[in-house]
């Protein structure tokens, strides 16, 4: 398994977007002064930021749900016989997948209410 949980994932995306909110408030606001057509404000991702943080929480995802399904498939040939390490780790990858379906609802929402925007 690896050093990061799937908490801590999500709590770094968290902060990416709330990073990212920021960002954005901070060029609304001096931006509308001057008429800035906003070309410039997709320059300046830096490296390691939210679409890194965002992948990184996918793969991590995808790799507990692997896992899960690795430990079922072995208790189901009878290799393993501890039930509940199966299902702690069936309950990991379903709640790491319903925390990364609710950020994609939030970014998703979010999405939708900047394109309802006048401009």
């Amino acid at each position: 398994m690896t050093g990061i949980s799937p908490t801590d994932s999500v709590m770094a995306i968290r902060n990416a977007i709330l990073q990212k909110n920021a960002a954005l408030r901070d060029v609304a606001q001096t931006g509308n002064a001057g008429g800035a057509t906003g070309a410039g404000a997709t320059q300046g991702t830096p490296p390691g930021g939210f679409t890194e943080a965002l992948n990184s929480a996918l793969n991590q995802v995808n790799g507990l749900q692997n896992q899960a399904g690795e430990a079922a498939a072995a208790f189901e040939r009878g290799e393993t016989t501890d039930i509940a390490a199966v299902m702690l780790a069936k309950q990991q990858a379903s709640v790491s997948f319903e925390a990364t379906l609710q950020v994609r609802n939030k970014l998703l929402s979010a999405y939708k209410d900047i394109m309802s925007m006048p401009v």
